[in-house]
């Protein structure tokens, strides 16, 4: 009888460690995989000994990375039962197979009791769990470059579909395998008193980086690390020329590098928008070529901050949150980018969802990019549509969070969200007795780290350009103006000499983008008009 139970055990044996093996590594010429089959059976027995050593590495080990088939369904077991909050033993163990009718093809009671024999000590339990997952990923690297180099042989395969196939399932590999591990409650106390102290010693009032504008400034201390902020907008409400604003404050007047990327308009454009903001030149003025020798002068002179602002920008169509994340980690690890945005958030894809609505992709966008502000511990600034729900809602026009398109995940991965509100843009020529003409409101209506408000600024629609407003008395009621006059500067007036476009000498950071804005093309283009 015991004969033939071992004959039994070690047929079964033979045949779950034949299943285990993927038939591409079989086919590998012969090579073994890695695997670690004595430090899987230590690592399972010491979980039936030792209560810590469950907790030690439950989350660390999945029941994929185990080589043999019977060390998975054991382990699966193990967790079911750590999963109930129920003791995990051989005898607990062994009726969880049991009842799940796994106990035969793992070998047994025996096998399983074998397994405890092995085990000396778990005090080495996590470095050997470690070692487990080292085999497990070398394994799965030599199944997907088994894939890659049988797909790059077949000639009616897409090499750019096949690239970012390539670099997905790695990128899987790396996130789903290497976790960070879990900080001290000592450490985080002592970064959180250093950030306090560095607050009380900086001279600005300001934690995060500057938009600029001094209420909103004031309101959310600059835009914060790591937060997903989303600025939403029903169209032609200024979505672009607003965040362009806020790109252009932070890189020309705080010298923080910026990564801009379009998904709807070119970089040409993006540019031409903001050396109509820079210069106070009308686009149409500066898309027909049309100046004056004034205003060349004016247009040379004043577009060099510009030149030398730090604003990666890239206009790649059909932008994946995949290839997002791995152009935003070389822009920070070659520019240490401080702010990433993103115009806008429903012209990005998800790749690898399939079979998925058009609401779970958004989902998945919006989690990847909260994700990304973690990871890259940097703000995220994503635009985003309104639905039409707005227009037809009587009375207040005024966005809310439920007009957010398409899915509620936006709302609720995003750490701050802001809606742009002009009262003019749907014919309402006052508002409390005030006129509205370039009123336009930036409404925060989610803030989970600060308070709530509205923001008032002024917008010049010919500049595309929004400005804090300065509140001044006169005999007909108050009104807004901007604290800046766009009357051409005297030094421009007409007749003077025109200067040489020095200030479009080549910027070598335009350079490192794949989409690159070179000035002097700018130059070109805008003289040739």
């Amino acid at each position: 009888m015991n004969n033939d139970n071992t004959n039994y055990k070690k047929a079964a044996f033979g045949r779950t460690r034949a299943a285990s093996i993927p038939s591409e590594i079989l086919a590998n010429q012969g090579r073994v995989p890695p695997q670690a089959i004595d430090l899987e059976e230590v690592v399972l027995g010491a979980m039936m000994l030792e209560k810590n050593a469950v907790n030690s590495v439950i989350d660390m080990l999945t029941p994929d990375v185990f080589y043999k088939e019977a060390h998975q369904k054991i382990f699966t077991a193990i967790k079911d039962l750590f999963g109930k909050s129920e003791p995990i033993d051989i005898l607990t163990v062994t009726n969880q197979l049991k009842s799940s009718g796994n106990l035969d093809i793992v070998g047994g009671p025996y096998y399983i009791s074998q397994l405890t024999n092995r085990v000396v000590s778990s005090a080495n339990i996590e470095y050997h769990a470690r070692i487990i997952l080292q085999k497990y990923i070398q394994r799965q690297l030599i199944v997907i470059s088994s894939e890659i180099i049988k797909e790059a042989y077949e000639d009616t395969t897409d090499i750019f579909d096949l690239l970012d196939k390539a670099e997905n399932k790695l990128f899987q590999i790396s996130e789903n395998n290497l976790k960070r591990s879990h900080d001290q409650m000592p450490d985080l106390v002592s970064m959180a008193i250093a950030d306090i102290e560095n607050a009380r010693n900086d001279s600005s009032s300001l934690r995060g980086v500057p938009s600029g504008y001094t209420e909103l400034d004031r309101i959310t201390q600059g835009w914060q690390k790591s937060d997903l902020i989303i600025l939403a907008a029903r169209p032609s409400m200024g979505k672009t020329a607003f965040a362009l604003n806020l790109a252009r404050n932070a890189a020309v007047d705080f010298d923080k590098p910026i990564a801009f990327f379009s998904l709807e308009m070119s970089s040409v454009q993006l540019v031409t928008r903001l050396i109509s903001t820079e210069t106070s030149l009308t686009a149409d003025k500066l898309r027909t070529g049309n100046l004056e020798e004034y205003e060349w002068q004016q247009l040379n002179t004043m577009v060099s901050p510009l030149v030398n602002a730090k604003i990666f920008i890239d206009d790649t169509a059909q932008l994946s949150i995949f290839d997002l994340r791995a152009k935003c980690r070389r822009l920070k690890q070659q520019h240490d980018i401080q702010m990433i945005f993103i115009d806008y958030l429903q012209l990005m894809t998800a790749k690898g969802e399939k079979g998925g609505t058009r609401e779970q992709e958004i989902s998945t966008i919006s989690r990847s990019l909260k994700s990304l502000a973690k990871e890259l511990n940097v703000p995220v600034l994503a635009l985003s549509q309104l639905s039409r729900s707005v227009e037809s809602r009587p009375g207040s026009k005024k966005p809310i969070l439920s007009d957010l398109r398409e899915s509620g995940a936006i709302e609720q991965d995003a750490d701050m969200v802001l809606f742009i509100y002009r009262p003019e843009y749907y014919g309402l020529t006052e508002e409390d007795g005030e006129s509205t003409k370039g009123k336009s409101i930036i409404s925060i209506a989610k803030h989970r780290n600060g308070k709530l408000g509205d923001v008032t600024l002024k917008f010049i629609g010919q500049y595309a350009k929004f400005e804090d407003v300065v509140e001044y008395n006169n005999d007909q009621g108050n009104s807004f103006s901007p604290n800046s006059n766009f009357a051409p500067n005297s030094n421009f007036a007409p007749g003077g000499n025109i200067m040489p476009s020095s200030g479009f000498a080549p910027n070598n950071g335009f350079d490192q983008m794949q989409t690159r804005v070179i000035p002097s093309k700018i130059n070109d283009d805008f003289a040739g008009a």
